[in-house]
């Protein structure tokens, strides 16, 4: 009997515990919840293209080809208007704009999708003669020698509006061949650089630099597109560099081989009485700025992250790094032999700071003639492309500079006589791309921490190219060369042996 109670109440606990099992297991409200943690990669790669117009004859449609610059393979490549003179994208990286023979402003989105149907084509003033473009965030400016005036283009695509006229009875302004200036809405006035030789005189710059007069640099305010006082400037200027900042521009006189500084804050040159500024270092200002003689100073690049100005001169077959930091106030930073100064003279040279001048030999030759320069968004190296630096190979080359030491690291022969060097710098790799308009390839040259300054590939165009930009620096949206312009007036032919050139179609002229 007592055996049997037992056998029923043993099975009536097991009963209870298999209910109290089921009722546990229905539902997630009994369960304890887990909540998965994702991880997180790391960020995706801004989308960074290599961009070049290249030209197939004065009367046939030109090419705009988009190169990937992680795979350096071609994405798109679409015709656009015919013979196209000067090419320059946007300071945002996203609009592109070329100048064409036939007269017409090609205007297109950089897309890897682009299609012919979506780039459209305005024309110009039906006697314009435009050596120059700039392409800030809003509008475009052109230079224009018939009349000497700055052409004005606004809307989408962008359309002639007006021109602005920088000759006045006290600056005749012929010649103006550079606009610099702002690359937003932000800034107050853009400069044009006029070299006040003869509009018909149009080597004068380029073969006998040092006998031209000197130029000056003509403000235009943006609010009213009117004009201020012209700021006179040294022989033959060529360029302008607009600072991120947009306290300094720096105005490149090829004939004297100095940089003219203009304080753009106050749109006046770099001048003032030497004083001691809040913290009580005495600070002087640098108007101008002497590289070596007969450098013959052509393009320049300014790098934020050191505060220098990266110069290539093209007639002394250097570059010179010149330091240009400015203090917490924006004044010239500086670093004097003597500090209780009240004259130029007797504050004694610059040891280090604003207006230190370094320059480094290029090239293999005597002449290797650098035409232009670029310099890696974090400063540590500049590379240099060498037009005339043949010495019997058919091609140029491109110097590598360590901008630590002030040494040439290694000289890389490229394709063709290169006349223009850009590039892009993405996380821990950097691309340099080569353009040479002697030549259908574009030369990369790739830069990372295992790879030291090797030709990566090169690319095959359809036609020889006008000019190559990039739209990416350090990683971010956008662009920093957003001027361009033709060869001559003072800028480096196509061909080597500038001097030997008598007339500006034969500088400008392609093989």
């Amino acid at each position: 009997m007592k055996s049997c109670q037992a056998r029923v109440l043993f099975a009536q606990a097991g009963a209870a515990l298999a209910v109290a099992a089921l009722l546990g297991g229905c539902g997630d409200n009994y369960r304890p919840v887990v909540t998965p943690i994702g991880t997180n990669g790391p960020p995706a790669q801004v989308g960074s293209y290599a961009l070049v117009i290249s030209s197939t004859g004065s009367t046939t449609a030109g090419v705009v080809t988009i190169i990937d610059y992680s795979g350096d393979s071609i994405l798109n490549e679409t015709p656009i208007g015919p013979g196209p003179k000067v090419f320059t994208i946007d300071s945002s990286g996203s609009t592109g704009y070329t100048v064409n023979s036939d007269g017409t402003l090609s205007n297109f989105s950089i897309t890897a999708g682009l299609q012919a149907k979506q780039v459209s084509e305005s024309t110009l003033p039906p006697t314009a003669q435009p050596v120059n473009l700039l392409a800030p965030s809003f509008g475009l400016w052109a230079t224009d020698l018939n009349g000497d005036v700055i052409d004005v283009f606004s809307g989408s695509p962008a359309a002639f509006k007006l021109a602005i006229p920088v000759a006045t009875s006290a600056s005749p302004a012929t010649m103006p061949v550079f606009v610099a200036g702002t690359a937003t809405n932000s800034g107050q006035r853009e400069y044009a650089v006029s070299q006040n030789v003869p509009d018909n005189a149009q080597l004068t710059c380029n073969i006998s630099p040092t006998t031209a007069p000197t130029g000056v640099a003509t403000p235009i305010e943006l609010s009213s597109n009117t004009t201020d006082p012209a700021i006179p400037v040294g022989k033959c200027p060529v360029f302008g560099v607009q600072t991120p900042d947009l306290q300094r521009l720096y105005i490149l006189n090829r004939g004297d081989s100095t940089l003219t500084v203009i304080d753009t804050r106050n749109n006046t040159p770099d001048t003032c009485t030497p004083f001691q500024n809040q913290n009580g270092n005495w600070i002087t200002c640098h108007p101008t700025i002497q590289l070596p003689a007969g450098s013959g100073p052509v393009t320049a690049e300014y790098n934020a992250a050191t505060e220098q100005l990266v110069v290539a001169n093209y007639d002394g077959g250097t570059i010179s790094v010149v330091n240009v930091p400015l203090d917490e106030y924006g004044n010239d930073s500086n670093t004097y032999t003597n500090s209780n100064c009240t004259t130029y003279a007797a504050c004694g040279a610059v040891t280090g700071g604003f207006g230190t001048v370094t320059t480094i030999k290029v090239g293999n030759t005597a002449t290797p003639g650098p035409a232009s320069v670029t310099v890696l968004a974090d400063g540590s190296k500049a590379y240099s492309a060498n037009q005339n630096d043949d010495s019997g190979t058919g091609s140029g080359t491109v110097t590598v500079v360590n901008l630590h030491t002030f040494t040439v690291e290694k000289t890389l022969t490229v394709e063709g006589h290169p006349r223009t060097i850009v590039n892009t710098q993405n996380s821990e790799f950097a691309k340099v791309y080569a353009a040479s308009p002697d030549s259908p390839f574009i030369t990369i040259i790739e830069s990372s921490p295992t790879v030291t300054d090797q030709i990566d590939t090169t690319v095959l165009l359809e036609g020889t190219p006008v000019d190559i930009r990039t739209t990416t620096q350090n990683g971010l949206s956008g662009n920093n060369n957003y001027s361009s312009r033709v060869p001559g007036y003072g800028q480096p032919c196509n061909l080597p042996g500038a001097t030997q050139l008598t007339s500006i179609a034969q500088c400008q002229a392609i093989p």
